[in-house]
C-alpha cells in the first residue's frame, strides 16, 4: 500500500503587541492559515480589522501570560519601540533554537534594540513597516492603506518572505537597509510629531505653511542621514511630501493615536533619533530639537508629570 503523506504543519507565529500593526499582521497571517498566537498584556474579547467597507474577524489564539506560550518559528515584535524591554518575558519564552525575530517597530537600529532581550544567538530581522492603521479599541483595528515590510536582503529575509507569501503582507528585500530605514523614518519625522502636537490628522499637511515646515524638518534630517551613511537627498524630501498627500485626510500617525489615547509616545525613537544622530556627527538640528523638547513636555503630562 502506498505510504500516507501528511501536509506540513503551518508555521507557528507569535505576534507580541495588539496595537495597530500587531493586530493587523496577526489577522492577515491567521487568515492565510498560519498558526498564530497574539501576545497581549490585557485580555481581548476578539480581533477584528476594518478595511474600506469590510469588517472581518480573526479568531487568533490570545495569550496574556508568557507562561502560556512555548517556542515558535517566528516572533513578530510589534510593540512600540519604548516598550521593547517590557516584552522580554515573552521573548525569552517564545525564542527557541530555531526561532527568528522580526522587529516591526519605528526608528532605526532595531536589531541593537532587541538584542539584550532575546537569547544569545537568536537572529533578528529589522523591518521598515509601511502600514497605515489605527487601533480604535481593544482588538479593533482600522486599516487605511499599505501592507509592506522592507527588510535587509539575505537568507533570513528570504525565509521571512516565504513565511508571509500569500498573506497580503508584501516583503521587499533591500541591499541598502541603512537607506531604507532612514527613508521609513522620514515618513515619521514630520507626520508623527506635528500631528501629535497639534492633535490634528493628516489633512493638516495640505496647508502650504505646514508643507513648508515639513520640508525644512526633512532637509535638516537628510543631512544627518547622509552622515549616518544613508543615501538620502532632496528626492526623498519630495517623496515624503507626496506620501503625506496620498494618506486619507482623516488618517493619522501612531504618535497622534497614542496621545489621543493618553499613552506614552515614541518621540525618543523618531525625533530623538534624528537629534542624537546629529549630536554624534556635530550637525545642528534646531527644528527637530525644538519638536523633541515639546514632545517631551507632552509626554511628561501623559505620564502624570513623571519623566520617561
Amino acid at each position: 500500500m502506498p505510504q500516507e503523506t501528511r501536509a506540513a504543519a503551518p508555521a507557528r507565529i507569535a505576534v507580541i503587541g495588539a496595537g495597530a500593526i500587531g493586530g493587523y499582521t496577526a489577522a492577515l497571517t491567521h487568515w492565510a492559515g498560519l498558526d498564530v498566537t497574539l501576545c497581549v498584556r490585557s485580555p481581548l474579547d476578539g480581533l477584528s480589522v476594518e478595511s474600506g467597507e469590510e469588517v472581518r474577524t480573526a479568531a487568533v489564539r490570545i495569550a496574556t501570560d508568557p507562561a502560556q506560550v512555548t517556542p515558535v518559528d517566528w516572533v513578530l515584535l510589534t510593540t512600540k519601540a519604548q516598550d521593547t524591554a517590557s516584552a522580554e518575558g515573552w521573548l525569552r519564552r517564545l525564542c527557541g533554537p530555531g526561532t527568528a525575530v522580526a522587529v516591526l517597530q519605528n526608528g532605526i537600529h532595531q536589531e541593537e534594540r532587541v538584542a539584550p532581550f532575546v537569547p544569545e544567538g537568536t537572529p533578528a530581522l529589522p523591518a521598515a513597516v509601511y502600514i497605515v492603521a489605527e487601533r480604535v479599541g481593544p482588538g479593533r483595528i482600522r486599516h487605511y492603506v499599505g501592507s509592506e515590510l522592507h527588510v535587509p536582503a539575505g537568507e533570513l529575509a528570504d525565509r521571512f518572505a516565504a513565511l508571509l507569501d500569500g498573506t497580503g503582507l508584501r516583503v521587499h528585500r533591500t541591499q541598502d537597509f541603512a537607506t531604507t530605514s532612514w527613508r521609513k523614518l522620514f515618513t515619521n519625522i514630520a507626520a508623527n510629531p506635528l500631528t501629535a502636537l497639534l492633535q490634528q490628522r493628516m489633512g493638516v499637511f495640505a496647508d502650504p505653511e505646514m508643507a513648508a515646515l515639513t520640508r525644512d524638518l526633512l532637509r535638516e534630517a537628510a543631512a544627518v542621514a547622509r552622515a549616518e551613511g544613508a543615501d538620502i537627498g532632496e528626492k526623498d524630501v519630495s517623496r515624503t511630501l507626496e506620501l503625506h498627500s496620498q494618506v486619507p485626510p482623516d488618517g493619522g500617525s501612531s504618535m497622534l493615536y497614542d496621545r489621543l489615547a493618553g499613552r506614552p509616545m515614541e518621540h525618543e525613537f523618531i525625533t530623538g533619533a534624528v537629534v542624537r544622530a546629529g549630536e554624534r556627527h556635530g550637525i545642528a538640528t534646531p527644528l527637530n530639537r525644538m519638536l523633541l523638547t515639546l514632545l517631551r513636555a507632552v509626554d511628561r503630562e501623559l505620564r502624570g508629570g513623571k519623566a520617561a
